[in-house]
């Protein structure tokens, strides 16, 4: 789950991390009253999922009542890569003498946490990493003994090597890492951190990725989720605990498990057709979510067939015919249907699909050759 610059900087100051004085808007006379009370100049920033935004314009100095203006009214309502800006942060601009890099990431190939610093601050790290691989700081943390303070000093004196500096930079890197660690996010990165002409350290920006796997000891943070730009189909699977991502193809499918549902997707393309959707139902036997998987489904506008490719393992077969039985007493079915059913319970499952007149499969490249020629 990602979240807004404002919601990650609200993360950081609560642990301490020195932050500009800022509030939202969300009309152009909000920022020109918040600029007002903050004092100019100020930087106006759109708040989107999103990066890129200072090169499309979505973020401005204003250094009067009538610019903040000007630039709230052009911000507002703007598109970046896709997401409407609706929000923006209107904060107090300041002198800033150097720009640094700050992040923490989670490395899966090497199982552990990885630090990245820059002294090219403000640019994208994967423009850094290609171009000044050099200027690139990286440190790989073991999960059990984190941050270690001797690490975040070693760190710091390489990205400045002033004394008074370096112990301002070490205490921010030690906070990040807290607020990392703490939220169980993915990425926490401050880009740039600046320091000012008085050596003060301040995060400009600030990113932080939460992991969903983790979200169930954090409700605090799920409340923090933006579904502006969500589907409602999107937004009703996640309430659903269904795994559903929409693409573009032609084939929407309903599968039980992720890597069952990434191989269908497989199977799907080398027969020459193209998925609609990544559905995952789970290990669930819960014939309400095939109910909410096949109304998502059926609303898909440029879906031409539907798979269901079910293996029950954990899942019943009986319970995925009944909860598809279900929708289909209530929904009319205007696109031709296949499905692939074995497993647990598969002579009940199919024995209710039959009454229904649905023929069932148990080879899967049968399912989805037929799919694809339905389609």
């Amino acid at each position: 789950m990602n979240i807004h610059e404002y919601q990650a900087k609200a993360l950081l100051r609560q642990n301490g991390v020195p932050i500009l004085t800022g509030e939202i808007a969300v009309t152009p006379e909000d920022v020109v009253n918040v600029a007002t009370g903050i004092g100019f100049p100020v930087a106006i920033k759109a708040q989107v999922l999103t990066g890129g935004r200072g090169k499309a314009g979505g973020i401005k100095l204003a250094k009067d009542a009538g610019e903040a203006h000007s630039h709230a009214s052009a911000i507002l309502g703007m598109e970046i890569k896709g997401h409407t800006v609706k929000t923006v942060l209107v904060e107090k601009a300041g002198a800033i003498d150097r720009e640094i890099y700050l992040g923490f990431v989670m490395d899966r190939e090497q199982k552990k946490h990885l630090l990245m610093a820059s002294t090219e601050g403000g640019v994208e790290i994967e423009v850094v990493a290609e171009r000044t691989p050099e200027k690139l700081i990286k440190r790989w943390l073991d999960p059990m003994l984190g941050m270690q303070p001797y690490l975040a000093k070693e760190v710091a004196y390489r990205l400045d090597g002033r004394p008074e500096v370096a112990k301002k930079l070490a205490d921010v890197i030690q906070k990040l890492w807290q607020v990392y660690v703490k939220v169980d996010s993915t990425l926490a990165e401050i880009n740039p951190l600046v320091i000012t002409p008085e050596g003060e350290v301040i995060a400009l920006d600030a990113k932080i990725n939460l992991d969903d796997n983790g979200l169930y000891r954090h409700p605090e943070l799920e409340a923090l989720r933006d579904t502006t730009g969500e589907s409602e189909d999107v937004i009703k699977a996640r309430q659903m605990g269904l795994s559903y991502v929409p693409l573009t193809g032609e084939i929407a499918c309903v599968v039980n498990g992720a890597g069952l549902a990434m191989t269908t997707m497989d199977v799907i393309k080398h027969y020459g057709g193209d998925p609609a959707n990544f559905l995952d139902i789970g290990g669930s036997s819960d014939p309400a979510k095939v109910e909410v998987a096949m109304r998502i489904i059926l609303a898909t506008p440029h879906a031409n067939a539907i798979l269901f490719n079910i293996f029950g393992g954990i899942t019943r077969c009986d319970d995925v015919a009944q909860g598809l039985v279900s929708v289909l007493d209530r929904v009319k079915l205007t696109l031709p249907l296949v499905v692939r059913l074995t497993g647990t319970n598969q002579e009940e499952g199919r024995r209710i699909l039959a009454a229904k007149g649905i023929e069932c499969l148990s080879d899967m490249d049968e399912a989805v050759k037929r799919a694809v020629h339905a389609a």
